[in-house]
């Protein structure tokens, strides 16, 4: 049997097509991809875009003749100055076909531009991050479940037909109940067709049809397959182990934070916010901003709300701290956390700081991740700030701080796959500048 789909594809475009031309220039889609992403607003980061690859990625292998040798026979018209026999020079140029010119009208085509979906743009966008060291699973009360082989069934879908405990069955019961075989069948129908066909014996021929009528009337009793015969294989559905994650956002929204370093952070936020909730599905994510004070918020407040104030930053980890001793056990917990600062904060707060991040925080964490934002300007002095002084002060190698510094735009993707891409599970982390 030959099934063919005849149904359209959408807007009249080979979807197939369409995908297959995305995994063969998926490196110049992600490079533009990660350059389109530094121009977005915060809002529209999700949506799709219209992006611009070059033409001579897309271009396919082929064989062709090589311009430098071998033997070709051609029929030309005629003409007034050659004639049988006679060679023709090459062009001056040599190793093109005619040699190359120069276009009089300056007019090509070097990019090629088309539309990425909205799942097509965050499928490439997120491509290759993951949390680094999730590790710990408990079964949480959720609709996450999945299918369990749970023996067999006299009932069920034709899919899910066991053949081999079907077939046992049958042959169960076609023993226990004497079913006759079809060579002894055979072998009798030859023997009355001998006898008949000889004309000796007509006792021993009547007996034989006697008996052949009774076997195939027992054929016919006790059937080859009986739906007694017949089982499917049988599932339940139990609850999946899921693994359990939060991400603390941690965000600076003192006066000392410019427009600029706002920006900075929250379109770091809003790349972290859509890589979990585009790849996971059981991972909690809480707002804290901090002041001189920190509170947990909502996902709109976080990204604007307007309120300022001064800049403590012990607040906001000790807001954690509550935050984590309330609602996430680290027992049961894989905890992670971004904190997005400027780097400013009261002096007599550093070592505050720091005893709360290497004595409670780091040790409940299995990643936690500081990015400082930065004026547009470089610091030529290579100043550092007393946070990252502070924070720097408890890294440790191989431990599970990561320190980054964030100064424009572009740098944003780049930063933050380097702190979630997969070869980052598993390794050392450091700092950097």
């Amino acid at each position: 049997m030959n099934i063919i789909d005849r149904r359209l594809n959408p807007k009249g475009k080979s979807l197939a097509n369409r995908q297959r031309f995305l995994r063969r220039a998926r490196q110049q889609i992600l490079k533009a991809v990660r350059e389109a992403s530094g121009e977005r607003s915060v809002t529209d980061i999700a949506n799709g875009e219209r992006i611009s690859i070059p033409m001579d990625g897309l271009r396919e292998p082929t064989f062709r003749r090589s311009p430098q040798g071998g033997v070709r026979n051609h029929v030309v018209p005629g003409n007034k100055e050659y004639v049988e026999g006679d060679l023709i020079p090459r062009p001056s140029s040599g190793q093109g076909e005619g040699g190359s010119q120069g276009s009089p009208s300056g007019e090509g085509e070097d990019d090629f531009r088309f539309l990425l979906s909205k799942d097509e743009f965050l499928d490439i966008f997120l491509d290759d991050l993951e949390l680094p060291d999730l590790i710990k699973k408990k079964i949480r009360q959720s609709d996450s479940y999945t299918l369990t082989r749970a023996g067999f069934s006299v009932t069920g879908s034709p899919a899910n037909l066991n053949l081999v405990r079907t077939m046992r069955n049958s042959l169960t019961r076609r023993i226990a109940l004497n079913r006759p075989k079809p060579h002894e069948l055979a072998q009798l129908e030859e023997e009355i067709a001998r006898l008949e066909e000889s004309g000796a014996d007509p006792e021993r021929l009547s007996e034989l049809r006697v008996e052949f009528e009774r076997l195939i009337a027992r054929s016919k009793r006790v059937p080859y397959i009986d739906p007694l015969d017949v089982r499917y294989n049988r599932f339940e559905h139990v609850p999946k182990p899921v693994t359990q994650a939060v991400m603390f956002c941690l965000m600076d929204v003192s006066g000392s934070m410019t427009e600029h370093m706002k920006d900075l952070a929250k379109r770091f936020f809003m790349l972290l916010y859509l890589f979990l909730t585009r790849r996971y599905q059981h991972v909690d994510i809480v707002f804290i901003r901090h002041t001189h004070e920190a509170k947990e918020v909502d996902e709109d407040t976080f990204f604007y709300s307007t309120e300022t104030g001064g800049t403590v930053v012990s607040t906001a980890l000790t807001e954690m701290k509550k935050v984590i001793n309330e609602r996430y056990p680290p027992g049961d917990w894989n905890i992670y956390a971004a904190q997005a600062s400027d780097g400013d904060n009261t002096s007599s707060d550093n070592a505050h700081a720091a005893a709360l991040l290497e004595n409670t925080i780091l040790p409940a964490c299995q990643y936690f991740a500081y990015i400082e934002v930065g004026a547009e300007y470089k610091d030529w002095l290579g100043r550092e700030t007393d946070l990252w002084r502070t924070y720097k002060s408890v890294t440790k190698p191989g431990g599970n701080l990561a320190m980054r510094k964030v100064r424009v735009r572009s740098q944003i993707f780049s930063v933050f796959r380097d702190l979630f891409s997969k070869e980052r599970a598993g390794a050392t982390a450091g700092t950097s500048p």
